[in-house]
């Protein structure tokens, strides 16, 4: 007879072994790794019962959940996040309150539920589940796309709603008045203050010190503690643990040691990941759904439909495109992980009864098993006439002296000139429209998001003498010039820059070299228009040049003095500029501003100085 300690051993070879053989299978065949895991899991759990204990290994592999919100955090700076407010709170909370309302009269009517039974049921169902969704996203490089985006501020909403819920329980109760639902919400207030004043004021400075050491070990032992005990503390306070990781994530965002958190924890992040798949299949009670299989059978593909339906009216109301709306619907029809917690509160509180809370678990497991399946449904319905399906990405034959990133207007003329120049070039871009019309010029570019570490690797960027940084949007250039720098810092950066701002933001982060994406076209197209004005050629190159060394001159003022310092280096003498005004009011009296603005001499650039 083994001790106990051998029987974890061999349980955890058991669970390493079918994750080692599905996950590459079923990846193979096109189904995903995420099925590949709840097959493993089924197969040794209910079908072989060679592992018996399935729900206390789901409570512990939970944890790759919390991992992964906390990495999804750290790329999520809180001006991003702000960004993304009116898909949260707009569109998120529409999804939970209508899906809630629609899924309780469902109950309610359909199931012959008592009403507070079907509220809370309606609301459980309500949820998604972040793990299966996020790791989907992620497997599909969708993450940064526009309904990646819109799916994610679904479920981060989700997490909040969860307060609420549990809120709920006691005036739906049957028993006993119990903790007050203010007590919930003042609690978690409470607890999201101490973590945003702890992540402000002693999580930085304590890896501040932890760097200062040198000791590797102890800064991935750190990364864990801060990442544990923010999920531990909002759990406490009623709300999810991957809450509390996400939070403390998006408090890391702009520190220093971001990439290197990143790094830390995503090992963790990947192996509880794929072992939280595994005990949900290891979970799955097959006599419960055995022995209610008509209710499951039923109220599965109920549930998932009118979330899908609900969802996407909703996100064609807020603006999203039939394709992006359909692929956020059929991503999050399955009930989330939280319901697990949600139904057995439920049970103990005495508004369902634990039978019923033991088919609506069963339920949520077998939607979660469907979600590959309902996301291909989805992919079925896709318009691809009008937009075709991203390519594979296939890096065989890259590698190159330069790695350029982004191929729109300004990469192309770049790359035609490093190509004259019998320079070889490996160019990676995300858009399949431009990449289809590249290849019939004769450019060969991959396929590749260049935001993501594995791919840049995969482009040869160790390789790479100059990384060419060439995306249009400037939160992205950003977001590629400090992946590189964290993870590769003796890769020489080139930069587009997307204005006099984004310039001197590079110039911080110490790029090799940067240059505004319209600088050189507006110094030559005055250059043309003083000489078809009557300047020598001469003189034009002469006062162009001087405009240029004058620019630069200020830049190097605004590096240290700030933004709006060296005014009195854009001219070699004094101009006013005459005010923009309408024919019809011109001779009329000015107001106050616009005269004080006159009087000073400025121009759009010194108010705006991001506009270029």
């Amino acid at each position: 007879m083994l001790e106990d300690g051998g029987h974890l051993y061999i349980q955890a070879l058991l669970i390493l072994g079918g994750a080692i053989l599905a996950a590459p299978l079923f990846k193979k065949l096109g189904l995903g790794t995420v099925l590949g895991y709840l097959a493993a899991g089924i197969t040794i759990g209910p079908v072989a019962r060679l592992i018996s204990d399935g729900e206390e290994l789901l409570h512990f592999a939970e944890l790759g959940v919390v991992f992964l919100l906390f990495v999804i955090g750290l790329e999520l700076k809180p001006s991003r996040l702000w960004a993304l407010r009116h898909a949260i709170f707009g569109l998120g909370s529409a999804q939970v309150l209508i899906s809630g309302a629609a899924l309780a009269y469902a109950g309610f009517h359909l199931a012959g539920l008592s009403v507070n039974a079907a509220i809370f049921i309606g609301y459980g169902l309500a949820l998604s589940s972040t793990a299966f969704a996020m790791q989907v996203l992620q497997d599909r490089g969708g993450t940064n796309q526009q309904y990646g985006q819109r799916s994610f501020s679904i479920l981060l909403f989700q997490d909040l709603a969860i307060v609420p819920i549990l809120a709920i329980i006691p005036a739906l109760s049957p028993l006993e008045e119990q903790t007050s639902a203010s007590f919930h919400i003042a609690t978690a207030i409470a607890a999201i203050t101490a973590l945003v004043v702890a992540g402000r004021y002693l999580i930085n400075p304590m890896f501040r010190i932890i760097g200062n050491t040198g000791a590797r070990e102890v800064m991935v032992a750190a990364a864990l503690f801060i990442v544990l005990g923010s999920a531990m503390l909002l759990q406490y306070a009623g709300l999810s643990m991957a809450m509390g990781a996400f939070i403390a994530g998006v408090l890391l965002a702009e520190s220093s040691y971001r990439h290197e958190l990143e790094a830390d924890i995503e090992p963790f992040r990947g192996i509880f990941l794929g072992l939280f798949f595994v005990a949900v299949g290891l979970s799955l009670n097959l006599s419960v759904i055995m022995t209610h299989w008509h209710a499951v059978l039923i109220a599965v593909p109920i549930f998932m439909s009118i979330k899908v339906v609900i969802t996407y009216l909703l996100c064609r109301i807020f603006r999203s495109n039939h394709n992006d709306a359909v692929r956020v619907a059929f991503l999050l029809p399955q009930g989330g992980e939280f319901a697990f917690v949600l139904f057995s509160a439920a049970s103990a509180a005495a508004i369902i009864t634990s039978a019923l809370a033991s088919e609506l678990v069963a339920a949520v497991t077998v939607s979660m098993a469907l979600t590959p399946l309902s996301v291909a449904i989805g992919n079925r319905l896709l318009f691809k006439d009008k937009e075709q399906a991203a390519p594979e990405e296939d890096f065989n034959g890259a590698g190159a002296d330069i790695l350029m990133i982004g191929f729109s207007r300004f990469g192309q003329i770049t790359a035609q000139i490093l190509l004259a120049g019998g320079v070889s070039v490996t160019v990676i871009d995300t858009s399949a429209d431009r990449i289809r019309a590249a290849g019939r010029f004769g450019f060969r570019i991959y396929y590749g998001d260049g935001t993501r570490k594995d791919v840049l690797e995969a482009a040869g960027i160790r390789q790479a003498k100059i990384v060419a940084v060439c995306t249009q949007n400037k939160e992205t250039t950003s977001r590629i010039v400090e992946l590189v720098q964290a993870s590769y810092p003796d890769a020489k950066l080139f930069v587009r820059a997307y204005d006099r701002e984004h310039s001197l933001e590079l110039r911080a982060h110490g790029v090799e070299y940067e240059l505004r994406e319209t600088l050189e076209s507006g110094l030559m197209f005055g250059r043309k228009a003083l000489e078809a004005l009557g300047s020598s050629e001469t003189t034009a190159f002469s006062i162009a040049e001087d405009v240029r060394q004058r620019d630069e001159d200020r830049l190097h003022v605004q590096m240290a003095e700030g933004i709006l310092a060296g005014r009195h280096l854009l001219f070699n003498k004094p101009v006013t500029p005459e005010p923009l005004l309408k024919p019809a009011r011109q001779g009329k009296a000015l107001d106050k501003a616009t005269k004080d603005q006159i009087d000073a001499g400025e121009e759009m650039d010194i108010q705006t100085p991001a506009a270029e």
